[in-house]
C-alpha cells in the first residue's frame, strides 16, 4: 500500500482519525503541518506572519514531492487540497479520502484555535465561504469521500481502514 492522505477542511478530524488509523492499519502517520513546523524550526502562524500564505503553500507541495518514500498515512492541512499539483501528487502517489464534516460541527471544534491563522482573523461567515470554496477542491482529490457526520471516530477509522484493505485484495 502507498501513501494514504486525508483532506478535508481545518477541523474536519483528519489528525485524530489519521492517529487512530495508525493504529488500526499498523502504519506510521504524519501530521503534515506539525512535519512543517518540525522542518521550518517555526510554528504555522510565524510562518504566514513573516513570509505570507504563498510561501506557506509553497511549502506544503514541496512536502508532497519530496517526503518519505513509504507507505504511511499523512494528515493534509486544511489548504493542501487548493492547488492542482497537490492534488495530483497525491492522488499519484497515495490514496486519498476526503473527511467530508458539516461546517457547523467543525467552527464548533476551530472557533477558538490560535493555531489556525485563518480562523482567528476571519468571522464566522467568511470561514463558512471559505469552507463552501474549498469543498469542491477536497471532492476532487479525494479518491474516496466519507462522510463523518453522526459517526464516532472509531466508526470513521474502521470504514476507512476497510476501504483500505479492500483495495489491497485482503
Amino acid at each position: 500500500m502507498r501513501k494514504i492522505y486525508l483532506v478535508g477542511f481545518m477541523g474536519c478530524g483528519k489528525s485524530a482519525i489519521g492517529r487512530r488509523l495508525s493504529y488500526f492499519l499498523k502504519m506510521p502517520y504524519y501530521d503534515m503541518d506539525h512535519e512543517i513546523v518540525r522542518q521550518q524550526g517555526m510554528t504555522i502562524p510565524e510562518i504566514f506572519e513573516k513570509y505570507g500564505e504563498t510561501h506557506f503553500r509553497n511549502i506544503e507541495t514541496e512536502f508532497l514531492r519530496s517526503f518519505r518514500n513509504e507507505s504511511c498515512i499523512i494528515s493534509t492541512g486544511g489548504g493542501v487540497a487548493m492547488r492542482e499539483e497537490n492534488r495530483r501528487i497525491m492522488r499519484r502517489s497515495g490514496l486519498v479520502f476526503f473527511l467530508d464534516a458539516k461546517f457547523d460541527d467543525i467552527y464548533m471544534r476551530i472557533k477558538n484555535d490560535k493555531n489556525r491563522p485563518i480562523v482567528q482573523s476571519s468571522t464566522k461567515g467568511e470561514l463558512e465561504q471559505l469552507y463552501q470554496h474549498r469543498k469542491k477542491f477536497y471532492r476532487d482529490a479525494g479518491h474516496i469521500q466519507v462522510l463523518t457526520e453522526n459517526r464516532s471516530l472509531r466508526q470513521i477509522v474502521e470504514y476507512i481502514g476497510f476501504q483500505v484493505n479492500r483495495l489491497k485484495g485482503e
